[in-house]
């Protein structure tokens, strides 16, 4: 049957079987599931995605939490046939996809330079048809690729093609830019052969690793005519497992980088003559630390000084800090970078420095979508793949990504899917870099990436649902605010 044969017949070779919930659950769909070219003006680099710490987010996770509470159905709309279709279609193109998921990975290239990335999905797309508009928004290295049957929604697929300094596609985006291109050739397939009415974009998404790229891509108006958009994401063993998934949120993240600028004055002879740039530094890092004893524990700030001065018998004229601000929400995120600067104002006012404080663009955190992750998780459970949906359940998260921004912009969703990995060597380690490279990893990716297909068919044929899936998110984006 092929490796996406998975999507219709049941298959236990990658995570034991699990018995169903003694009892059924019902629950209202919007509600969290209660489970224990250059780089742009604007972008500043400061955060890798941190990935790496996804695998602790599903520890906890074991068979009875894979199973979903019941999910309401919200039309007779039946899509076997557009599953078959989907998965022929990608089954059809994996050796290709693998060819270019190699390519990537064997040229790894950082955040706003992946030229070699982008030329080589943007020429493959075009060979196949699609529309492809790159330069897209004024980023060298970000594409757009379509197709349209008749009038209707749009759902957008993303992929991510930017890889990690040092050890390469350590946090598998050679596979994300291939299952958005799996996801897309699926679709237009099902679209053509069944006649689903809509739009289906893949946008080559550039600077997740550090560079906020999509971000920049919603400012510049690249989601104003889309109506839904998933992407998926690789990660280690899931519960000590693979072949599993998870939908869970993430945190969101925003960096400031911080500069005192006084005199400097020969430390020795004449110290009075100076304005110490590091005392102010030393008052804003303790100022901080003291901040500390009134967060919240889910509220993480750390930093670092970075130029702490140049020769001790010099009284340092300059200093800098480098300071990350986490949080479960970007308002509360965005409340605390607040506090910060005025903490470094006032260090400057004690001592007499000037202070230059630099805000990055903020990573807001995941807010998936319920119906958008629960149908994805029921056509993921059929194939044999149990994925565990936890949309408001923050334990264990540490990561950030800047799908979380798509999140606050339309309904979305951003499920992980585990592939082999040695135990303690996810994300981010060279280990994963070679991980990302076996036949299973592409094989579980394309599977993966069929179930995204398929629920994204079932949003532009199914009215119902894809009403629903907005009422979720504008309940969602009023319950939290948009900073």
């Amino acid at each position: 049957m092929g490796c996406l044969g998975a999507l219709f017949k049941k298959n236990s070779e990658f995570a034991p079987a699990y018995a169903p919930p003694t009892a059924e659950v019902k629950r209202d769909v919007c509600e969290p599931k209660q489970v224990p070219a250059s780089v742009p003006k604007e972008v500043e680099h400061f955060e890798p995605c941190g990935c790496s710490d996804l695998s602790s987010a599903f520890a906890r996770m074991s068979a009875g939490d894979a199973d979903l509470p019941a999910y309401e159905e919200f039309s007779e709309f039946k899509d076997d046939a557009v599953r078959e279709t989907i998965r022929k279609t990608i089954d059809s193109y994996a050796s290709k996809l693998t060819e270019i998921s190699l390519y990537i990975s064997d040229h790894p290239e950082e955040s706003y330079e992946e030229h070699k990335a982008c030329a080589k999905l943007t020429a493959f797309l075009k060979d196949e048809g699609f529309d492809v508009e790159t330069p897209y928004k004024k980023l060298d290295t970000a594409f757009r690729a379509s197709y349209s049957h008749g009038s209707g929604r749009t759902f957008a697929f993303c992929s991510e093609y930017d890889a990690l300094p040092g050890v390469g596609h350590a946090c598998g985006h050679n596979l994300i830019a291939v299952s958005g291109v799996a996801a897309l050739l699926g679709l237009r397939a099902a679209m053509k052969k069944h006649d689903i009415k809509g739009t289906v974009e893949l946008l080559g998404t550039p600077a997740e690793e550090g560079g906020v790229g999509k971000g920049v891509l919603i400012e510049r108006g690249a989601f104003k005519s889309i109506d839904a958009s998933m992407m998926i994401h690789p990660t280690g063993l899931m519960g000590g497992r693979y072949g599993v998934g998870g939908i869970v949120p993430t945190l969101a993240i925003c960096g400031l980088n911080v500069d005192f600028i006084g005199r400097a004055a020969h430390a020795g002879m004449a110290p009075w003559d100076g304005i110490n740039a590091l005392d102010a530094a030393h008052i804003a890092y303790a100022s901080v630390s003291a901040l500390r004893q009134q967060l919240h524990p889910d509220v993480r700030v750390h930093g670092i000084i970075t130029k702490g001065g140049d020769r001790p018998n010099i009284v340092p004229a300059h200093t800098r800090m480098e300071y990350y601000v986490r949080a479960p929400a970007a308002a509360s995120v965005k409340d605390l970078t607040a506090k910060l600067t005025t903490l470094f104002e006032a260090a400057g006012k004690a001592t007499g420095c000037k202070v230059q404080t630099e805000v990055t663009p903020m990573m807001y955190e995941l807010r998936n979508n319920g119906p958008l992750s629960n149908h994805y998780a029921s056509v993921m459970k059929d194939a044999g793949h149990p994925v565990l949906v936890a949309l408001d359940d923050f334990t264990g998260a540490g990561a950030s990504t800047d799908f979380g921004n798509v999140t606050y912009t339309v309904p979305a969703a951003h499920p992980h899917f585990s592939i082999p990995a040695t135990e303690g060597k996810a994300n981010h380690t060279p280990e994963f870099t070679e991980r990302c490279r076996s036949p299973k990893a592409h094989e579980l990716t394309y599977e993966f990436a069929g179930g995204m297909a398929v629920t994204a068919a079932r949003f532009l044929t199914d009215d119902e649902f894809a009403k629903e899936a907005k009422k979720c998110w504008e309940k969602d984006m009023e319950r939290v605010g948009k900073p």
